[in-house]
Protein backbone atom coordinates (compact mmCIF):
# COMPACT_ATOMS: atom_id res chain seq x y z
CA UNK A 1 0.00 0.00 0.00
CA UNK A 2 1.17 3.50 -0.78
CA UNK A 3 2.50 5.33 2.31
CA UNK A 4 -0.10 8.12 2.31
CA UNK A 5 0.49 8.98 5.99
CA UNK A 6 4.23 9.35 5.43
CA UNK A 7 3.58 11.46 2.33
CA UNK A 8 1.15 13.69 4.26
CA UNK A 9 3.79 14.15 6.99
CA UNK A 10 6.40 15.19 4.40
CA UNK A 11 3.96 17.62 2.75
CA UNK A 12 3.06 19.27 6.07
CA UNK A 13 6.75 19.52 7.02
CA UNK A 14 7.65 21.06 3.66
CA UNK A 15 5.21 23.94 4.13
CA UNK A 16 7.06 24.82 7.34
CA UNK A 17 10.46 24.84 5.67
CA UNK A 18 12.11 27.70 3.86
CA UNK A 19 11.57 28.25 0.16
CA UNK A 20 14.15 26.47 -1.98
CA UNK A 21 15.65 27.97 -5.11
CA UNK A 22 14.95 25.89 -8.21
CA UNK A 23 18.52 24.58 -8.06
CA UNK A 24 18.38 23.87 -4.32
CA UNK A 25 18.66 20.50 -2.58
CA UNK A 26 15.78 19.15 -0.50
CA UNK A 27 16.87 16.83 2.32
CA UNK A 28 14.48 14.56 4.20
CA UNK A 29 14.95 11.80 6.76
CA UNK A 30 13.18 8.46 6.91
CA UNK A 31 13.26 5.06 8.60
CA UNK A 32 13.07 1.70 6.88
CA UNK A 33 10.04 0.14 8.55
CA UNK A 34 9.15 -3.59 8.58
CA UNK A 35 6.47 -3.02 5.92
CA UNK A 36 9.16 -1.61 3.59
CA UNK A 37 11.02 -4.93 3.47
CA UNK A 38 11.22 -7.69 0.90
CA UNK A 39 11.71 -11.41 1.50
CA UNK A 40 15.42 -10.85 2.11
CA UNK A 41 14.63 -8.51 5.00
CA UNK A 42 15.96 -5.40 3.25
CA UNK A 43 14.33 -2.39 1.64
CA UNK A 44 12.21 -3.60 -1.27
CA UNK A 45 13.35 -2.19 -4.61
CA UNK A 46 9.81 -1.04 -5.45
CA UNK A 47 9.45 0.64 -2.07
CA UNK A 48 12.75 2.42 -2.74
CA UNK A 49 11.07 4.13 -5.70
CA UNK A 50 8.12 5.05 -3.50
CA UNK A 51 10.40 6.54 -0.84
CA UNK A 52 12.00 8.67 -3.53
CA UNK A 53 8.47 10.07 -4.12
CA UNK A 54 8.66 11.29 -0.52
CA UNK A 55 11.58 13.49 -1.57
CA UNK A 56 10.26 14.75 -4.91
CA UNK A 57 6.87 15.94 -3.64
CA UNK A 58 8.27 18.22 -0.89
CA UNK A 59 10.98 19.40 -3.30
CA UNK A 60 8.18 20.49 -5.65
CA UNK A 61 6.41 22.32 -2.84
CA UNK A 62 9.51 24.07 -1.54
CA UNK A 63 10.58 25.26 -5.01
CA UNK A 64 7.08 26.39 -5.99
CA UNK A 65 6.69 23.86 -8.80
CA UNK A 66 3.77 22.16 -7.04
CA UNK A 67 1.90 25.42 -6.42
CA UNK A 68 2.37 26.48 -10.05
CA UNK A 69 1.12 23.20 -11.45
CA UNK A 70 -1.90 23.26 -9.12
CA UNK A 71 -2.75 26.86 -10.07
CA UNK A 72 -2.53 26.04 -13.78
CA UNK A 73 -4.46 22.77 -13.27
CA UNK A 74 -1.49 20.84 -14.61
CA UNK A 75 -0.34 17.45 -13.45
CA UNK A 76 2.99 15.73 -13.15
CA UNK A 77 4.26 12.42 -14.44
CA UNK A 78 7.36 10.30 -14.15
CA UNK A 79 8.41 9.62 -17.75
CA UNK A 80 11.43 7.45 -17.02
CA UNK A 81 13.96 6.50 -14.38
CA UNK A 82 17.34 4.89 -14.01
CA UNK A 83 18.19 3.46 -10.59
CA UNK A 84 21.43 2.25 -9.05
CA UNK A 85 21.16 0.05 -5.95
CA UNK A 86 24.54 -0.18 -4.23
CA UNK A 87 24.08 -0.81 -0.48
CA UNK A 88 21.47 -2.72 1.43
CA UNK A 89 19.04 -0.80 3.60
CA UNK A 90 17.89 -2.96 6.50
CA UNK A 91 14.98 -2.73 8.91
CA UNK A 92 15.10 0.35 11.16
CA UNK A 93 18.00 1.88 9.22
CA UNK A 94 17.78 5.66 9.19
CA UNK A 95 18.14 7.10 5.73
CA UNK A 96 18.57 10.57 4.34
CA UNK A 97 17.07 11.43 0.94
CA UNK A 98 18.58 14.21 -1.14
CA UNK A 99 16.64 15.62 -4.10
CA UNK A 100 17.70 18.18 -6.68
CA UNK A 101 16.79 19.33 -10.16
CA UNK A 102 19.75 18.76 -12.49
CA UNK A 103 18.29 20.52 -15.52
CA UNK A 104 15.73 20.27 -18.28
CA UNK A 105 15.15 20.14 -22.00
CA UNK A 106 12.11 21.30 -23.98
CA UNK A 107 9.76 18.62 -22.58
CA UNK A 108 11.32 17.01 -19.52
CA UNK A 109 12.93 17.89 -16.20
CA UNK A 110 15.71 15.69 -14.82
CA UNK A 111 15.77 15.12 -11.09
CA UNK A 112 18.60 13.43 -9.23
CA UNK A 113 17.95 11.72 -5.91
CA UNK A 114 20.15 9.78 -3.56
CA UNK A 115 19.53 7.72 -0.43
CA UNK A 116 22.21 7.81 2.25
CA UNK A 117 23.00 5.69 5.32
CA UNK A 118 25.35 7.93 7.23
CA UNK A 119 28.22 8.77 4.88
CA UNK A 120 27.42 5.91 2.48
CA UNK A 121 25.21 6.30 -0.58
CA UNK A 122 22.90 3.29 -0.75
CA UNK A 123 20.81 4.14 -3.82
CA UNK A 124 20.76 6.73 -6.57
CA UNK A 125 18.09 7.57 -9.14
CA UNK A 126 17.76 9.79 -12.17
CA UNK A 127 14.11 10.63 -12.84
CA UNK A 128 12.71 12.15 -16.02
CA UNK A 129 9.54 14.07 -15.19
CA UNK A 130 6.97 15.87 -17.30
CA UNK A 131 4.32 18.44 -16.55
CA UNK A 132 1.04 17.57 -18.26
CA UNK A 133 -2.34 19.03 -19.08
CA UNK A 134 -5.33 17.54 -20.89
CA UNK A 135 -3.50 17.97 -24.21
CA UNK A 136 -0.30 16.18 -23.19
CA UNK A 137 3.09 17.48 -22.13
CA UNK A 138 3.44 21.12 -21.13
CA UNK A 139 6.76 22.50 -22.36
CA UNK A 140 9.30 23.39 -19.73
CA UNK A 141 9.53 26.98 -20.96
CA UNK A 142 5.79 27.38 -20.22
CA UNK A 143 6.25 25.89 -16.76
CA UNK A 144 9.21 28.15 -16.00
CA UNK A 145 7.35 31.22 -17.27
CA UNK A 146 4.38 30.37 -15.03
CA UNK A 147 6.80 30.08 -12.10
CA UNK A 148 8.21 33.55 -12.82
CA UNK A 149 11.39 32.41 -14.61
CA UNK A 150 10.60 33.22 -18.26
CA UNK A 151 14.26 33.53 -19.32
CA UNK A 152 15.82 30.82 -17.17
CA UNK A 153 18.01 28.39 -19.11
CA UNK A 154 18.91 24.90 -17.99
CA UNK A 155 22.38 24.35 -16.66
CA UNK A 156 24.34 21.99 -18.90
CA UNK A 157 23.27 18.42 -18.24
CA UNK A 158 26.11 16.18 -17.01
CA UNK A 159 27.48 13.73 -19.59
CA UNK A 160 26.00 10.74 -17.76
CA UNK A 161 22.52 12.31 -18.00
CA UNK A 162 22.94 13.24 -21.66
CA UNK A 163 24.19 9.71 -22.33
CA UNK A 164 21.11 8.22 -20.70
CA UNK A 165 18.82 10.51 -22.71
CA UNK A 166 20.63 9.53 -25.92
CA UNK A 167 20.54 5.81 -25.11
CA UNK A 168 16.82 6.02 -24.42
CA UNK A 169 16.16 7.37 -27.94
CA UNK A 170 17.32 3.99 -29.31
CA UNK A 171 14.99 1.98 -27.10
CA UNK A 172 12.11 0.48 -29.10
CA UNK A 173 8.64 1.67 -28.21
CA UNK A 174 6.37 -0.12 -27.99
CA UNK A 175 8.46 -3.12 -26.90
CA UNK A 176 9.04 -5.67 -29.61
CA UNK A 177 7.50 -8.61 -27.77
Amino acid sequence: MYPFVRLAKEIVKSFGQSRLPIDGVHVSHHICWPWDLDMFMELNNGRTLTLFDLGRVPFGIRTGIAQTTAKQKWGGAVAGASVMYRRRVKMFDRIELRTRLIGWDDKFSYIEQSMWKGETCANHILVRTATTDRNGIVTTDRVLAAMGYPDLKSPPLPDWVSGWIEADTHRPWPPEF
